[in-house]
């Protein structure tokens, strides 16, 4: 038998991710360099300007990393003046995601109700939220999975309802549309994104913080930044400012990190950014195909979207009334040179890690387990995959 080591093929003719640059980005990165500066600056301010008009939002903050953006969010929470979360807090959080949803979550102390995701959507099943509250309740962190929006007007209104925090973990569904025309990644009150690598913009590492509120806005920018205040405005409400000009210079207020991104990723941000649109219109109509090639396959279930995917990849969770082996797909499928990988992060509640964690489940935990054991997506690209995606299709037509 194969190893887990051996689950993705070393030289895929349809490969897992693919690289989304052009002469634009590395013209960018040509210009920092000749630049001279490297380090957070004007082109990291000009992307986090950009983004956050691009999605209608007043204040974006970029740092090395969605999980970055995670942390950094979730501490701001901790430190801000009315109603701060405190440890011990309960966050509702769906049992699918990436590790870095729920790490920041427990290294702050807070305790998680994990709840089950809808198996053809793959989000959290909206359904159980009303079960899911407690008393000690004061969060929903919504995850929109593989750029296929959660229900997140749904969830804006259940917090609202009972005046809970909503954050939003769209790292993996940059341009999402929901029903109502409204992007994934702007209904919390604040949201991260991820520009790693496979995402639908990559900096080569990178993340944004999205939020309407001054407060978190000045709270996040300190905490990126080691908890100083240089990088705060001359009117911030979080310090007075005092008379000595070199304290101010290097005065902490908060207990922070460095968690800055460099010039190159807020260059290629913007050359990114400007691509994002024919990009996604790209990815979803590879989306199409692959519909059209496997929506009506009684052997597969595949992601149903709401709203508008922004198609991150194609999910197969291979039916549980089934008698297919999935390990029979994976070979056929390595054979073959197709990339392949568990959905997300599976569900973290199989992972050896959640015996660290303060956690209860909202009822049955069902369909997450079915995705972790019997589901895998592969990759999609901006480009043309048209031929890949026939070739998967033919690869996995027979097998049964």
């Amino acid at each position: 038998m194969a190893s887990s080591a051996d689950l993705v093929s070393t030289s895929p003719t349809y490969p897992l991710t693919a690289s989304s640059w052009g002469q634009e980005e590395l013209d960018a990165i040509a210009r920092v360099v000749k630049s001279g500066y490297f380090t957070i600056g004007d082109e990291v301010r000009a992307f986090e300007t950009a983004f956050a008009q691009h999605l209608g939002k007043r204040h974006a903050v970029m740092v090395n990393s969605g999980s970055s953006a995670n942390l950094v969010s979730i501490a701001a929470l901790f430190y801000r003046q009315n109603a701060p979360l405190q440890p011990g807090d309960e966050v509702i959080v769906p049992a699918i995601s990436w590790s870095t949803t729920y790490h920041p979550l427990q290294q702050y102390g807070l305790h998680l109700r994990f709840v089950d995701v809808e198996l053809e959507s793959l989000n959290i099943d909206v359904e159980k939220l009303e079960a899911a509250l407690t008393p000690k309740t004061r969060m929903v962190l919504a995850v929109s999975i593989l750029g296929n929006p959660a229900k997140l007007d749904v969830i804006r209104e259940f917090c609202d309802r009972h005046d809970l925090i909503f954050m939003e973990d769209n790292c993996e569904s940059l341009d999402a549309t929901l029903p109502d025309g409204r992007k994934a990644g702007t209904l919390g009150d604040l949201s991260t994104f991820s520009f790693f690598f496979s995402h639908h913009i990559s900096t080569m590492e990178g993340g944004m913080v999205l939020t309407d509120d001054d407060e978190l806005f000045h709270l996040i920018l300190s905490l990126r930044a080691h908890g100083w205040t240089r990088d705060l405005p001359e009117d911030s409400p979080l310090f007075d400012r005092t008379g000595d000009d070199l304290f101010e210079a290097y005065r902490f207020i908060l207990p922070g990190y460095n968690l800055r991104p460099l010039e190159f990723s807020g260059a290629v941000g913007q050359a990114q950014l400007e691509k994002l649109d024919r990009m996604t219109e790209i990815r979803r109509t590879n989306w199409q195909l692959f519909r059209e090639l496997f929506d009506d396959d009684p052997r597969f279930i595949i992601q149903k979207e709401y709203g508008k995917s922004s198609a991150f990849a194609f999910t197969l969770i291979i039916a549980p009334e089934t008698t297919i082996k999935r390990r029979t797909v994976f070979d056929r499928l390595q054979s073959a040179g197709i990339g392949f990988r568990i959905i997300t992060g599976g569900c973290f509640l199989a992972h050896d890690v959640i015996r660290h964690y303060n956690y209860t489940e909202a009822g049955t935990i069902e369909n997450a387990f079915i995705a972790h054991r019997r589901g895998f997506f592969v990759g999609n690209h901006p480009n043309d995959l048209r031929p890949e995606i026939e070739h998967l299709h033919g690869v996995l037509k027979d097998v049964g």
